[in-house]
């Protein structure tokens, strides 16, 4: 693994709690199919997606987060529909993909080794995915000139810039990297902000697909829990050109979307506050020291080096 790469310190053990309120398994059954039906419609009309109405895709992109039993709930303003555009939002979960395609259908960012999956890596070339090789630093720059192409083209790559998944109730810090596309080719930069919700109005874990989890338990988790919300907040578009550098402009753009999760009382696992060696010196620490942890739950997160099992990694 390259020490450049970052890492979220989220696991599944640590970090996702599944909700108390659980759907039956005849009905989560049906939502994963009805899932793989849409996905399965979407790998075949790919090679059309140039003809096919931007509104047509968003549609169908809520409409797959829709049928895995979560409703989506979208605040803020509305993305620019035409010219070049970088979408930068925080990773939770592979439901961001989807949820992003329907702020406005763009290019994706990925790490290289999903082009090496099998079926599921050519299908990801054919639907127009970028690639990053996150062991070559030396191909990066290559790679955020392929992205200003592609915005000076007047079309839109959706990037989440912390280059890991989180759980939801931690959050990283958005890499700089892809920035310079967007100063190069002089796009709008569109930051988002995904969060999910269970039924009670609460930060939600659920959905979280970290660590080493793997697709299959994320989908039936996300599938089988009942009243999951997910919530896109589309904040204000930035002009590249008002920001005098890509660190300026990572900042902005990482400015609203990671600030603290708005939720009520529930404390970050300490596996999240302090990493993984911090929660066993959480869990040796007895009873008083404990109680003295969980009153820092707002605390930013140390860096670890664990990598996230979704995310798209961009170096600063």
């Amino acid at each position: 693994m390259s020490v450049w790469l970052p890492g979220a310190p989220c696991t599944p053990r640590a970090c996702v709690r599944a909700t108390a309120s659980r759907t039956g398994v005849a009905r989560a059954v049906l939502r994963l199919t009805a899932v793989a039906v849409l996905v399965l419609a979407g790998v075949v009309l790919s090679p059309l997606r140039g003809l096919i109405p931007a509104g047509a895709v968003r549609r169908w992109s809520r409409t797959v987060v829709r049928a895995a039993g979560v409703r989506v709930r979208v605040t803020g303003t509305s993305a620019p529909a035409a010219g070049g555009l970088l979408l930068v939002a925080n990773h939770i979960s592979w439901l961001d993909v989807p949820l992003l395609a329907g702020v406005r259908p763009a290019r994706m960012l990925a790490k290289a080794e999903i082009r090496r999956w099998p079926v599921a890596g050519a299908l990801a070339a054919r639907g127009g995915v970028l690639f990053i090789d996150r062991d070559r630093l030396r191909a990066l720059p290559a790679t955020v000139e392929r992205i200003a192409q592609v915005l000076r083209s007047g079309r839109a790559v959706a990037v989440f810039p912390e280059g890991s998944t989180w759980c939801g109730r931690a959050q990283g810090r958005f890499r700089r990297a892809v920035f310079q596309a967007a100063l190069d080719a002089g796009a709008r930069v569109q930051p988002v902000r995904i969060g999910y919700r269970d039924g009670g109005g609460a930060v939600s874990t659920a959905a979280a697909f970290v660590g080493d989890d793997s697709l299959l338990a994320s989908l039936w988790r996300v599938a089988s829990t009942r009243g999951l919300v997910a919530e896109v907040e589309v904040l204000p578009a930035l002009a590249a050109d008002g920001h005098p550098d890509r660190r300026a402009l990572a900042e902005a753009a990482g400015a609203g979307v990671l600030d603290a999760p708005r939720e009520r009382p529930s404390p970050v696992p300490a596996a999240v506050r302090h990493g993984p060696r911090g929660a066993r010196q959480a869990v040796g620490g007895g009873r008083r020291r404990a109680g003295r942890r969980r009153t820092a739950a707002g605390r930013q997160p140390a860096a670890a080096a664990i990598p996230g099992n979704a995310g798209t990694v961009v170096p600063s």
